[in-house]
C-alpha cells in the first residue's frame, strides 16, 4: 500500500468497473462484483488488490500471487490462479497505468497566490492558478488557467505558460513559450543561454543567444533537466515528448512529437530529431545531425553521424545495432582465443 502521508487513495472499485475503465475483457462472469481497494505488485498483492503481468519474467510470480484480480494478456489468462480474476487485454501495462490513476488520481492543488510569493503587477495570472511561497513571477509573464507554480520557482519576465501546467519547486524559466498540460519537475532550467561562443586564442567571444525555447502540449520534463534557448532560431520541443531527469538539450535543437529521452542524454546544438525517436540513457549526440523519425538509439551510444528514420543503432560510434552486437561477439571470441593460446 502506498504511504498515505504522500498518496491519497480513491475507490474502492468493482472488478467490472475496472474492466470497463481499462477496456479489458473478464475471464467469465465470476468475480465481476468483487471489490478491489488498491493496486500492488504480484508478489505483494492480496485478495483486495489489483495487479498485472506484462513481462514474462514474472510468470512464476503470477502463479503464486494472492491478488484478487490481475491484468494479463490473452495467452496468460489460463495461468492466472483460480482465486484471481483475469482482466484480459493486449496492453497490460497501459491498462494498469489507467487503473492506478483511478486509485491514485492527481491531487488537486489549492488555487491562490501565497502571501510569500512575489508576483509582478504586470504579470497576467489566469483563473484557478496556484502560486506557492517563494515563487517569483516577472513582469509580462502569462500563466494560463489552472497552472501551478511550486515553491521558489522563478518565471522570468515575458514567459508564456499555457493552461493546466505544473512548474515544480526551484525550477527557473526564461525566454520560453510553453503549451498546455506541461509538467515541469523540480530544478528544471529552461531558456538559459546556449553554449555559443567564437573560439579565439585571446579569449573566447560570447555569441548572443537571441532565440527562445518553444515547448508544445502534453510534455513532461524531468528534474534538473536543462534546455538552452536558441541562438537565433528557437529550440523546439514537440507535443507529447517525455524527457527524463538530468538531460541536456542544446541550443537550436528540435525534438519532434512524442520523443522519449532517458536520463543523462546530451543533445548538442542544432541537431534535429524526428517524431517518436527514443534515446536511451546516457546517449550523446553530436551537433548539426539529423535523427530520423522512429529511430531508436541504445543506451550509452555516441552518435556522430545522421541516423536514418526507423533504424535501431548502438555503440560508439553508433551503428546498426545488429552490427554492434556482432562486433562485440567477435571481440569477445578473439579475447577468449588469445587467452587459451597463452
Amino acid at each position: 500500500m502506498a504511504d498515505p502521508r504522500f498518496f491519497q487513495r480513491a475507490g474502492p472499485f468493482t472488478v467490472a468497473d475496472l474492466a470497463d475503465l481499462v477496456d479489458a475483457e473478464l475471464d467469465g462472469d465470476s468475480g465481476r462484483s468483487m471489490t478491489l481497494e488498491d493496486v500492488a505488485p504480484l508478489d505483494k498483492a492480496g485478495p483486495a488488490d489489483l495487479s498485472f503481468l506484462d513481462n514474462t519474467k514474472y510468470l512464476p510470480a503470477l502463479a503464486e500471487t494472492m491478488a484478487g484480480a490481475c491484468i494479463v494478456r490473452p495467452e496468460h489468462a489460463d495461468q492466472t490462479p483460480n482465486h484471481t480474476v483475469a482482466l484480459i487485454t493486449q496492453a497490460p501495462y497501459k491498462a494498469y497505468a489507467v487503473a492506478a490513476q483511478a486509485f491514485y488520481p492527481v491531487q488537486e492543488v489549492e488555487d491562490g497566490i501565497s502571501p510569500q510569493a512575489s508576483v509582478n503587477p504586470q504579470a497576467e495570472i489566469g483563473d484557478n492558478c496556484a502560486i506557492a511561497a517563494g515563487a517569483v513571477i516577472g513582469a509580462g509573464a502569462i500563466l494560463g488557467t489552472g497552472t501551478s507554480v511550486g515553491e521558489n520557482a522563478v518565471i522570468a519576465p515575458g514567459v508564456v505558460i499555457g493552461g493546466n501546467c505544473s512548474i515544480g519547486p526551484g525550477a527557473s524559466l526564461s525566454h520560453c513559450r510553453i503549451g498546455d498540460n506541461v509538467r515541469i519537475y523540480p530544478g528544471v532550467r529552461i531558456g538559459q543561454d546556449g553554449f555559443g561562443f567564437a573560439p579565439d586564442p585571446g579569449g573566447h567571444v560570447k555569441v548572443p543567444q537571441l532565440g527562445l525555447v518553444v515547448i508544445g502540449d502534453n510534455v513532461e520534463i524531468g528534474a534538473n533537466t536543462c534546455i538552452d534557448r536558441g541562438s537565433g532560431p528557437d529550440t523546439l520541443i514537440g507535443d507529447g515528448c517525455w524527457i527524463d531527469n538530468l538531460v541536456q538539450i542544446g541550443h537550436n535543437v528540435e525534438l519532434g512529437r512524442g520523443c522519449i529521452v532517458v536520463s543523462q542524454v546530451g543533445i548538442s546544438g542544432s541537431t534535429k530529431i524526428g517524431d517518436y525517436v527514443v534515446l536511451g540513457g546516457q546517449v550523446g549526440i553530436a551537433g548539426h545531425l539529423q535523427i530520423g523519425a522512429g529511430a531508436q538509439i541504445a543506451a550509452k551510444s555516441g552518435v556522430i553521424k545522421d541516423v536514418p528514420a526507423g533504424t535501431v543503432v548502438g555503440g560508439y560510434p553508433a551503428q546498426p545495432v545488429k552490427d554492434w552486437h556482432r562486433q562485440s561477439i567477435v571481440l569477445a571470441r578473439l579475447v577468449k582465443e588469445r587467452r587459451q593460446r597463452q
